[in-house]
């Protein structure tokens, strides 16, 4: 990730929602994070209005590193 100068940027890779609008509460509300799936290409998780329950997102959190199965014969 780089800066509007070009400069690199190393701590800002991934952020963190903490308060998102709810579309049921119409407004800008405190938020859950819930693990939804576990992908080869990362793990997905969905944004949860505290106040609700509704959801209001889902992101798609990329893995560091490449999975490996193994299958027993």
């Amino acid at each position: 990730m780089a800066d509007f100068h070009g400069n690199s940027i190393e701590g800002y890779e991934q952020f963190e929602a903490t308060s998102l609008y709810c579309s049921h509460c119409r407004e800008a509300v405190p938020v859950r994070k819930k693990l939804l799936l576990i992908l080869p290409e990362g793990d997905e998780y969905e944004y949860l209005c505290t106040r609700c329950g509704s959801s209001v997102g889902i992101k798609l959190e990329k893995g560091k590193e490449e999975v490996k199965v193994l299958v027993k014969p």
